[in-house]
């Protein structure tokens, strides 16, 4: 199975990588979005600052889009799960628009929320029956505010802020946390990822 890590100048790529590695899986870092989706995974990775990054998205993001909501398997990791949105109070440009929603800033006293905490989820996706993940590592400033809850597969709270720690359409999921960073726990949810859209692969 190809895994593509697609590189919109983004932090952390090694740690991903190393993560995602699983026996009969390729994985590759890909700076053309174009290019990015020819694929069986696409990881939209997770450090670095929203209007960089669809910049650097823009020459492939209707492409890009089209392909997640056609059914590319597509994970997306804090800002990845972001860019899943319309747009972002971050920076201008527009998001892949795969989810209806805006990135805002975390209400809170304490920002950037950075360290563990909780993954509550809801609706009993598979991915987290399979690999349960309790807590998790997060780093972030921003967070995701879609415009009606039936994406949304699993909540956090940071101090007085509810918001969702995993999102999903199809078979496009993006998370808030950092699964890399999430210990074994963390490693295993991407494992289960992986091994999900293996099972399915990307529709003809």
């Amino acid at each position: 199975m190809k895994v593509i890590i697609f590189d919109y100048g983004a932090g952390n790529l090694h740690s991903l990588a190393k993560a995602l590695e699983l026996d009969g899986v390729d994985v590759s870092i890909e700076t053309d979005p174009n290019r990015s989706i020819d694929t069986d995974v696409l990881v939209l990775p997770g450090v670095g600052a929203f209007g960089a990054a669809v910049e650097r998205l823009a020459p492939g993001r209707d492409a890009m889009r089209s392909a997640i909501l056609e059914g590319l398997p597509t994970i997306g990791i804090c800002l990845g799960m972001q860019l899943l949105f319309d747009g972002s109070d971050e920076g201008g440009g527009a998001g892949l628009g795969v989810i209806p929603g805006r990135v805002t800033r975390i209400d809170a006293q304490r920002v950037p929320q950075i360290g563990w905490n909780e993954v509550v989820p809801v609706g009993g996706d598979p991915l987290f029956t399979t690999a349960p993940l309790p807590m998790a590592y997060y780093a972030n400033s921003f967070v995701c505010r879609p415009e009606d809850d039936s994406s949304v597969i699993a909540w956090t709270t940071h101090e007085r802020d509810r918001f969702p720690a995993a999102v999903r359409r199809g078979a496009a999921v993006g998370v808030q946390f950092h699964p890399e960073k999430s210990s074994s726990d963390g490693v295993r949810f991407l494992h289960a990822f992986l091994q999900d859209a293996q099972r399915t692969g990307v529709p003809k």
